[in-house]
């Protein structure tokens, strides 16, 4: 199962969110997603358990937890939706109208 965990210190590590899993069974794989220019933490990651029953309990155990100072949230990651419908023309922002003399 792969889980979502949210508002993570931007500090801890991928390492200390591995230990904290690794309590409730086997981990597959942790990954603390980062900015692509800084290469500091966003605050969230996903960790990746084979066992859904374990997974549960992680999630139902570390959910609203304190680490390092944070209180983190821990759910059932969902897939990706294909076109989360961003974007989208139209006139937002700045023209001429706008100005204010």
């Amino acid at each position: 199962m792969n889980i979502f965990v949210a508002k993570l210190n931007f500090k801890t590590s991928e390492h200390e969110v591995r230990e904290l899993f690794e309590g409730y069974g086997e981990v597959d794989s942790v990954k603390i997603i980062t900015d692509r220019d800084t290469g500091r933490s966003k605050g969230f990651g996903f960790v990746e358990m084979a066992n859904d029953d374990e997974a549960r309990e992680a999630i139902d155990g570390l959910n609203d937890q304190e680490i390092n100072g944070f209180n983190i949230v821990v759910k059932e990651a969902r897939p990706r939706e294909e076109n989360r419908g961003g974007g989208g023309g139209g006139r937002g922002g700045w023209n001429n109208r706008d100005r204010r003399y």
